[in-house]
């Protein structure tokens, strides 16, 4: 098991320990002499937001009735200086049904935008809509600059033409627009004394965890689901994430577990025969003929790693539509297939789970950015600088090691720019967090599943009595955000609790503070 999936005492744990023993297992270096994008940060899952079309959307809306109303807020481009630069107009989203007034001092809970559409993730975080009608809560979404709608420069393709135009897409700038609006909304409803709680999965909860530590005075706490702050420099090993996601297949099937080990072997070995891209074009029923074997293992990788992120225990359609446990329906098709199956045939079977578990696509596109400047891309060749790497024993992956100077050269040659990987921690912290923290933050949630490869980036322990860490062993990525459903078992609903009581603490400490303040 590795070091940082083991149970601490200092957390608290909501489960039993699972113990899972891992087998050493060697095989080719296949890709690993190969240069491949993976060895760049996995994505989050707000890649995957604008493949939600706009009629799927309302749907969902419809069927989860989620009404809100969508607004604009003017953002400066730049906060941090004093140039005469153009604003943009940042989207949020905004429920007040619930909302007990300013009057009341009711509360107003916003969902740090994540790197994607807000829409998106405003329809999967049913949590902050189950219990806002308990808290008498206002709900707002701010969307994330450069994501979604909120475009400076008035287009996307003006917004991502070079590095001059990206360069104000910075986790910095996101959190000042948060602080800029949130200030503005509460002036605007004369609500200034309503307290406001942060939430946020994922990117987004690394947000909302450093937003309550450079804004205090904004916020009176924060619910950092699945936030991996500490995926950076050397602070966690960097094969963690791999050898999480690794580790998530083995626990189903230690045959899968080597399938995949020798898949990545094989395919290179296809791949150099004579007609050998179209044969794994027609195995893997590709729209087009692949160009490479990089390629294809790029987009088995990412299935793989989603797969991992989005290991829930109910049928989902978070990211695709998924069944419960679907890394276990993806190991029954691959171990159960017949025996004269090949190993890339019992891969494409078990992928196939994850690209069309419904059965309604006829044939795959590898990559739906061909150029793959997104955001995120961007973000993660300048400040957003996580290490990985994939071990010869633990992962399933083909090994390699990080390298930095592969992943300068990658992105010089994609933004024109180069990366700070000691930034984030300058800026946010991560070194030392627990003696840092204690000293000066409070009331920060950090919520993690194990099954989720980012908890090994995340803080697994509590830092002090005010700054807890929730850590369930059957856990996913920022489950406990997702709406409740009559499938949620004990140990999620004991989490959710576990939340509402903290934030209640805060909130309630908030409102006796006021009345101490008042009645002097």
């Amino acid at each position: 098991m590795p070091k940082t999936r083991q149970q601490n005492q200092n957390s608290l744990y909501l489960s039993p320990v699972i113990t899972i023993v891992i087998i050493s297992i060697l095989s080719p270096l296949s890709l690993a002499s190969q240069p491949s994008k993976f060895r760049r940060a996995p994505r989050f899952v707000g890649k995957l937001s604008h493949l939600t079309e706009p009629p799927q959307r309302q749907q969902w809306q419809q069927q989860q009735q989620y009404r809100y109303e969508t607004r604009y807020f003017e953002q400066r481009l730049d906060h941090f200086s004093f140039a005469d630069l153009p604003t943009f107009s940042q989207r949020y989203l905004i429920n007040t049904d619930h909302w007990v007034g300013p009057n009341r001092l009711g509360p107003i809970f916003l969902y740090c935008g994540n790197e994607g559409d807000i829409e998106w993730f405003a329809v999967n975080s049913g949590f902050v809509w189950d219990i806002a009608p308990r808290f008498g809560a206002m709900l707002v979404f701010p969307e994330h600059r450069y994501y979604g709608e909120s475009m400076p420069y008035g287009s996307r393709e003006v917004a991502y033409q070079n590095a001059t135009t990206l360069s104000y897409l910075t986790a910095e700038q996101a959190l000042a627009d948060f602080a800029v609006f949130i200030t503005n909304l509460k002036q605007n409803l004369s609500a200034e004394a309503s307290p406001v709680v942060l939430f946020g999965g994922s990117y987004g909860g690394m947000l909302a965890a450093w937003m309550r530590l450079k804004y205090p005075h904004i916020a009176i706490g924060a619910l950092a689901s699945s936030a991996p702050i500490l995926q950076f420099e050397d602070i966690v090993p960097p094969e963690t994430f791999y050898n999480i996601v690794s580790s998530d297949f083995k626990r189903e099937s230690a045959s899968c577990f080597n399938t995949i080990k020798e898949s990545w072997g094989e395919l290179v070995s296809v791949g150099q025969k004579e007609n050998g891209l179209l044969e794994l074009t027609k195995t893997f029923h590709l729209c087009r003929e692949l160009n490479s074997t990089e390629d294809l293992a790029d987009w088995l990788e990412s299935a793989y790693s989603y797969l991992a992120m989005v290991d829930y225990p109910y049928p989902s359609d978070f990211m695709m539509p998924l069944p419960g446990y679907p890394i276990r329906e993806v190991c029954k098709k691959i171990d159960n297939a017949p025996d004269a199956t090949s190993i890339l045939e019992r891969i494409f079977e078990g992928v196939s789970v994850y690209y069309n578990y419904t059965g309604n696509v006829d044939c795959f596109q590898l990559d739906d950015d061909p150029h793959g400047l997104d955001g995120w891309n961007w973000q993660a060749c300048t400040e957003m600088v996580m290490p990985m790497s994939s071990s010869r024993d633990k992962s399933m992956f083909p090994a390699y090691d990080y390298n930095y100077s592969s992943f300068k050269e990658e992105c010089w040659n994609d933004f024109n720019v180069i990366p700070r990987p000691r930034w984030i921690t300058t800026e946010f912290g991560g070194h030392d967090i627990k003696s840092v923290l204690k000293l000066f933050g409070s009331n920060i949630i950090f919520s993690n599943g194990l099954l989720d490869p980012w908890s090994g980036g995340s803080v697994l322990q509590n830092l002090s009595e005010t700054i807890v860490a929730l850590v369930t062993e059957e856990g996913a990525h920022h489950l406990d955000l997702r709406p409740s459903t009559n499938e949620d078992p004990d140990w999620l609903k004991k989490q959710r609790e576990t939340e509402i009581k903290l934030i209640e603490g805060w909130i309630d400490n908030y409102y006796r503070g006021k009345k101490a303040t008042f009645n002097m």
